[in-house]
């Protein structure tokens, strides 16, 4: 019982530190996006708008494949 708990928690921790990971990257873009030309400052936003779970949806789908 001990072995799956600990397991379940660490399985929790890895999806958090993936998450967290994500949107760091996320802000980076955003910080990236903000340095563009206006003309361009939309186009860069919605390129890099996907969700996390999306993300991770889209990831999964193609594991599988």
């Amino acid at each position: 019982m001990k072995t799956v708990v600990l397991t379940l928690m660490l399985l929790f921790i890895a999806s958090c530190s993936n998450k967290a990971a994500y949107q760091n990257l996320q802000q980076n873009k955003r910080n990236e996006c903000m340095r563009a030309p206006a003309a361009e400052y939309d186009k860069c936003m919605q390129n890099m708008a996907q969700s996390y779970e999306e993300y991770e949806r889209q990831r999964q789908q193609a594991l599988e494949h």
